[in-house]
């Protein structure tokens, strides 16, 4: 992308640098939004690349993610020296304690389940008890779910 716009246009600064530029100069408190960095980016240097609205979207979406630019309500603006820094996604590390002097940092445990001894016997097989059928558990009741019943119809005791 910075190839293209160096070949489109080679006479204008870097996107990120007429975007700082554009914040500074309109000096408003609660920032500055997308549609007046960019009238005053066309007022200061003229003529834009084709694509221009485009190009500053994408370069306000990356310094926004990087952490050079905060948005706050709609408007972008420069965080200040006292600004938190900001903190990727999930719980962030504890923090760890320094090793005493002399002493060597512990290997982490290995992940995942221990591998076989390949010199090992190898394990009995367990005997199958044998059964009556192969459908029938031992409580005598075979598997899954009883057939339906079908409804006899009801009598009554009162002839006509």
């Amino acid at each position: 992308m910075a190839t293209q716009e160096l070949i489109i246009s080679p006479s204008l600064p870097p996107y990120p640098q007429m975007i700082m530029e554009a914040i500074d100069a309109l000096k408003q408190a609660e920032g500055a939004n997308k549609s007046s960095i960019s009238k005053y980016m066309e007022s200061k240097y003229g003529e834009m690349p084709p694509g221009h609205a485009e190009l500053l979207s994408n370069h306000l979406t990356r310094m926004k993610d990087i952490g050079e630019l905060l948005f706050i309500k709609n408007n972008y603006l420069k965080p200040g020296p006292d600004a938190p820094l900001k903190r990727g996604r999930g719980r962030p590390p504890k923090p760890k304690e320094p090793l005493p002097p002399g002493a060597t940092p512990a290997s982490p445990r290995p992940r995942g389940r221990p591998r076989k001894d390949p010199n090992a016997p190898p394990a009995p097989k367990k005997p199958k008890p044998p059964s009556a059928a192969p459908s029938i558990s031992k409580t005598g009741r075979p598997r899954g779910r009883p057939r339906k019943v079908n409804p006899q119809p009801f009598q009554t005791g009162v002839e006509a």
